[in-house]
């Protein structure tokens, strides 16, 4: 991962450099790319895909980063995710808008369609993921999803969230997974 940090090249990003801008791309598409996979339900693709929603929603957010509000560095990775959010929606609601094609039967659906998370837990048990996940505070809440959606190492974990260390970045992930998982729990026997 690079080592400069997300501020440093939002900063520079914001006083005109297109390198800055680049790096911030390079940074975050990926993970973008991996978090996204699955988001967009089969009824509302035709020429649009996981990627397309991506670079789009990383491209008109990047182009107004003037306006963004650096706050710490899992800031610009959550706002990037809603981004993202917005950007499916928008395609849910155009799709609904599209004339209804013929459903298959779900028997036919293909499992490759869903997220790697979700093909592991179950859509019932992503769900009260989901729900538990909202519920944790936000550093817990990106961390979180930076190790076990986006893949991220805990050297990255650490810059991401501020940490000193990659075991003080692991020690922050296993708390809020501790803590996930205990909502997870709780819900479920309610």
């Amino acid at each position: 991962m690079d080592p400069e940090s997300s501020y440093a090249l939002i900063q520079r990003a914001k006083a005109g450099d297109g390198e800055a801008l680049d790096r911030l791309l390079a940074r975050y598409r990926p993970r973008l790319r991996r978090w996204a996979t699955g988001r967009l339900p089969r009824s509302a693709r035709d020429l649009t895909d996981t990627e397309d929603i991506v670079q789009e929603a990383l491209i008109n957010t990047l182009k107004n980063i003037h306006a963004f509000d650096y706050r710490n560095e899992t800031a610009l990775q959550a706002y990037l995710r809603r981004a993202v959010i917005n950007r499916v929606r928008d395609e849910l609601r155009r799709a609904n808008r599209a004339p209804r094609r013929e459903e298959l039967s779900p028997e036919l659906a293909d499992a490759s369609l869903a997220s790697p998370l979700e093909i592991a837990m179950g859509r019932e048990e992503f769900e009260r993921y989901e729900a538990a996940l909202a519920r944790l505070d936000d550093v817990e809440r990106e961390t979180v999803i930076a190790r076990l959606e986006l893949g991220c190492s805990y050297q990255e974990i650490a810059m991401l969230a501020n940490k000193p260390t990659a075991d003080a970045a692991r020690m922050t992930v296993a708390r809020a997974l501790t803590k996930l998982a205990t909502m997870m729990s709780a819900k479920t026997h309610i």
